[in-house]
């Protein structure tokens, strides 16, 4: 069985070629100055090995690309199926409410992690205190949503009473013919104004401080060493408004068929690369190029002078970003760097 994470636990540049509507991450951006403008920062180069390519699932290629900046340069163009090839994918949705953990995946609320095991669904209306909550029937069979045209329905943010009290469980093999194509900038161009998302942790998260809107910014944080996106904060508050669930796997991932399999937390199943002197692992690549890296590292430490954006330097990885706690459904809070804006 798997171990909740307790509250507090310690548990993109890339834009999008291929243009989709992206149903659950969607969020507005804003621009701030940076107050660290005069910290000479270091830039390290993205390092085009550490992804997963043997599988075929991933696949690199250098191409000329503009960055939001104007600056012209080289990007990665990373195409990937939007399915990772290095952990499975599901479960989401138990089938009765005597099912354990191993039969369901996680749901993130106000900074805890937790397991939607059958006993969740059944607790659902003491645990949001509204008796309209009821996901199951008289033989305690929870109802999960059937079919691809269910998945799209349910995740409609007018999505109709009739999906009231499901389980929303979209399947791999809706997203089976699905690529997506993304460019990242081999070599990050630090910018004196960061860029930070409007929406960040969720509802009830730290947010984004305020600003002018920024034409263009994708809302996807970055991508994982597998291929796989780092959405935006999913929208749980519409969500459970239609009283719906649609829960993450034990990877922090779920499916929609415009997006594919995506991320919203880190929870430690996507390949990583492993530093020498102990830092926590670079697990993925922002928008912008700079690492991604784990919240703590090797001795369970968590970093102490993560600026606004959750990005610090040193001298081996240069300007770089930890991720969030898995709990704040949440990355990184913006970008340091200029992110591609056209091949």
């Amino acid at each position: 069985m798997k171990n909740t994470l307790i509250k507090g636990a310690i548990i993109p540049a890339l834009i999008v070629i291929v243009v989709s509507f992206i149903s659950c991450s969607s969020d507005d951006n804003t621009s701030a100055t940076d107050t660290d403008t005069d910290t000479d920062y270091q830039v390290v180069a993205v390092d085009a090995t550490y992804f997963t390519t043997d599988s075929g699932s991933v696949t690199i290629t250098t191409v000329p690309c503009t960055l939001s900046d104007g600056t012209i340069t080289d990007c990665y163009q990373i195409v990937t199926s939007s399915a990772p090839s290095d952990h499975a994918m599901g479960p989401w949705c138990p089938d009765n409410i005597s099912d354990t953990a191993d039969n369901g995946g996680i749901w993130l609320e106000g900074g805890t992690v937790y397991d939607v095991d059958g006993a969740f669904i059944e607790n659902l209306a003491t645990f949001y205190n509204d008796d309209n909550w009821m996901m199951y029937d008289a033989n305690g069979d929870v109802y999960v949503t059937a079919t691809e045209d269910d998945c799209i329905n349910a995740a409609n943010p007018n999505v109709g009473e009739e999906y009231a009290n499901f389980c929303v469980e979209c399947l791999p093999s809706y997203i089976a013919d699905l690529t997506q194509t993304w460019l990242i900038p081999i070599t990050p161009v630090l910018q004196d104004e960061a860029v930070l998302f409007a929406t960040a942790g969720g509802a009830g998260g730290p947010g984004g401080p305020g600003g002018e809107p920024v034409d263009e910014v994708p809302s996807t944080r970055g991508l994982a060493l597998n291929g796989i996106e780092f959405s935006a904060p999913a929208p749980t508050d519409n969500i459970l408004a239609a009283y719906t669930l649609a829960p993450f796997d034990d990877a922090g991932g779920h499916i929609n068929v415009n997006q594919g399999y995506h991320y919203h937390a880190a929870t430690g199943f996507s390949t990583k690369i492993v530093q020498e002197d102990g830092h926590s692992a670079l697990i993925g690549y922002a928008l912008d190029g700079h690492g991604i890296f784990e919240l703590v590292d090797e001795a369970g430490n968590l970093p102490s002078d993560l600026d606004e954006l959750r990005g610090h330097t040193d001298d081996s990885r240069g300007y770089h970003y930890h991720v969030d706690e898995a709990g704040n459904n949440n990355f990184i809070n913006g970008l340091k760097g200029a992110y591609a804006i056209s091949e």
